[in-house]
C-alpha cells in the first residue's frame, strides 16, 4: 500500500475540492478503490501505487480547473479521474486539462484521457479514425472541433455524413421524399450541432450550405476543400464506399471517420469498409487512429458497464480488439 499527501493552501479551494460532505473525494475513492480523507489543508490518499498516483493527478486537475474559474461538478470529478490515467512522468508537453473546444453555446472539455488524445490527434492530422463504442463522445467531439474551427475562420464548411444502413432497414420503404427518408439516420449529427450553435445560426448555415448533412452516397464525384468532413457510423460502409469517401479529401480539409466494428449492420458476408480501410491504410503516414473502450463512456454509468460486458463477450466469441 502507498500513502500520499495532497496539499492545498487556499481554504476556499479546499471546500470546493472536497465537495459537500466530502462527496467529491468519495467519488474518487469509488472510481479508483483508494481511501481518501481530508484534514485541514491536506488530503491523504492510501491505496495501490498506481491508483494513488491517478487520484493525486485527478486532484491536481480539479485544482487547475478551480484556478481557471470552472465549477467542480460530479461530472468534472469523474472526468478528472479519467484524465488522470492519461498522465505519465513524461507528460510535459500539454496539460490535458487545458484542452478546450470553444463553441457559441458552450466550452467543451475532454472527459477522459482518450478523448484528450482524440482531440489532439484531430488537431494535428488531416485524417483521423475514431474507433469504439457509442457514448464515448467520438462524433460529439469531432463536431465540436469542426464548429470551433469554423468560428475561428480556419475552414469554410462542415460536412457531416453517415451511410443510410441501420438495423436492416431499406430507405425505399420509408415514407416521404429523400430528405424525409435520410433525416432519421442523420438526427444525431443535427443534435450535436444544436448543442453548440444557436438554432438560428445552424438553420442559416444549413440553408446557405456552410453546414451540410447528407448521406454518404451524396459524396460521390466531389472534391471537399476548405472543409471539416465527418463520417459517422463508418462500420456500415462497404470497402468501395469507404474508398470513394476517403478520396474526396481536398486542400485545407480534415476528415474524421468514426465507427464501432462490433456494431456492423451490413448484410452477412459483406466486409466493413471501416475494417478494410484500417487494414489498408495502417502504414500510411499522416493518418491517425484512436481507440475508445468502455472506460471512456461518458453517458450514464450503467451504459459503461453494459458496453464493457459486450466487449468481453465479443472478445470471447469473435476476437474483437
Amino acid at each position: 500500500m502507498t500513502e500520499d499527501i495532497f496539499e492545498i493552501y487556499d481554504n476556499q479551494q479546499v471546500q470546493q475540492l472536497v465537495g459537500p460532505q466530502d462527496n467529491n473525494l468519495q467519488i474518487i475513492e469509488q472510481m479508483l478503490d483508494v481511501e481518501i480523507s481530508s484534514f485541514g489543508n491536506q488530503i491523504k490518499i492510501i491505496g495501490e501505487e498506481g491508483a494513488v498516483k491517478q487520484a493525486h493527478k485527478a486532484l491536481e486537475i480539479l485544482q487547475h480547473k478551480l484556478n481557471k474559474g470552472i465549477e467542480i461538478t460530479i461530472q468534472e470529478v469523474k472526468a478528472a479521474v479519467r484524465l488522470g490515467s492519461g498522465y505519465t512522468e513524461d507528460t510535459n508537453e500539454e496539460n490535458l486539462a487545458d484542452i478546450v473546444l470553444k463553441t457559441k453555446k458552450r466550452h467543451i472539455y475532454p472527459r477522459s484521457a482518450t478523448q484528450a488524445k482524440y482531440i489532439q490527434e484531430m488537431m494535428k492530422n488531416e485524417m483521423v479514425f475514431g474507433l469504439g463504442p457509442a457514448g464515448t463522445g467520438k462524433t460529439y467531439l469531432a463536431v465540436a472541433l469542426a464548429v470551433s474551427m469554423m468560428l475561428e475562420g480556419k475552414i469554410d464548411k462542415i460536412i457531416l455524413s453517415r451511410p443510410a444502413v441501420e438495423a436492416g432497414e431499406n430507405l425505399g420503404f420509408l415514407p416521404g421524399d429523400l430528405k424525409d427518408k435520410v433525416d432519421p439516420y442523420l438526427r444525431p449529427l443535427y443534435d450535436a450541432l444544436y448543442e453548440m450553435l444557436p438554432a438560428e445560426q445552424v438553420d442559416k448555415k444549413l440553408a446557405i450550405g456552410e453546414i451540410e448533412i447528407a448521406p454518404l452516397a451524396f459524396m460521390r464525384g466531389r472534391t471537399l476543400s476548405n472543409a471539416f468532413v465527418i463520417l459517422d457510423e463508418a462500420q456500415n460502409t462497404t470497402p468501395m464506399q469507404m474508398k470513394m469517401f476517403l478520396t474526396r479529401l481536398g486542400e485545407n480539409s480534415r476528415m474524421v471517420i468514426n465507427g464501432d466494428l462490433s456494431q456492423v449492420d451490413l448484410p452477412r458476408g459483406v466486409i466493413s469498409g471501416l475494417k478494410d480501410a484500417l487494414d489498408t491504410l495502417d502504414k500510411v503516414e499522416g493518418i491517425s487512429s484512436v481507440t475508445f473502450n468502455a472506460s471512456d463512456v461518458v453517458r450514464h454509468g450503467l451504459v459503461a458497464k453494459i458496453v464493457k460486458a459486450y466487449e468481453e463477450k465479443g472478445k470471447r466469441q469473435h476476437g474483437y480488439d
